[in-house]
């Protein structure tokens, strides 16, 4: 007999959709992340141009990586992702930015960003961590642990 308190994974239904919804609200805010890291990419002047343009290209390539999944990881917990830019507008808390053109405000946005992020994501890691969620979990350790580093590199970088 199919325990229907279950999803296809063996996840209590209820965890994942709490889950599910916390990894939505990431989605979003990683929307937003990335459409202000091309805004960066596409518009940095100055001295640092051409580093800056290839690192925040490096950035958006890997959040686009990580938008996918994450709406992914919604999926398998049996959930439906985040699919519109209103709905990413109205519940991201990273907001969009328009004509940056210079490094140091790109990079202090970006930090910014990144911690949202990473608060986001150490709540998620909690929330799926109580759940047995250990494939979450796995996801946002990888993604805290790669994302601490950048922000040490980025507040070097602003040094």
């Amino acid at each position: 007999m199919k325990n229907t308190n279950l999803t296809n994974i063996g996840l209590d239904k209820k965890s994942t959709n709490e889950i599910s919804n916390q990894l939505n609200d990431l989605l979003s805010n990683y929307q937003m992340f990335y459409m202000n890291l091309r805004g960066f990419h596409w518009n940095i002047k100055g001295k640092k141009f051409f580093e800056l343009h290839l690192k925040f290209e490096e950035l958006y390539n890997d959040a686009v990586i990580k938008i996918d999944e994450i709406a992914e990881r919604v999926l398998t917990l049996s959930n439906t992702p985040i699919h519109t830019f209103a709905k990413y507008i109205e519940n991201s808390e990273i907001k969009s930015v328009e004509n940056v053109v210079e490094g140091d405000k790109a990079v202090d946005n970006i930090l910014e960003s990144l911690s949202i992020l990473l608060k986001k994501e150490r709540a998620t890691l909690k929330t799926a961590a109580e759940a047995d969620d250990e494939g979450t979990v796995s996801q946002m350790s990888d993604y805290i642990v790669q994302q601490e580093k950048l922000v040490w590199m980025l507040s070097a970088y602003k040094d």
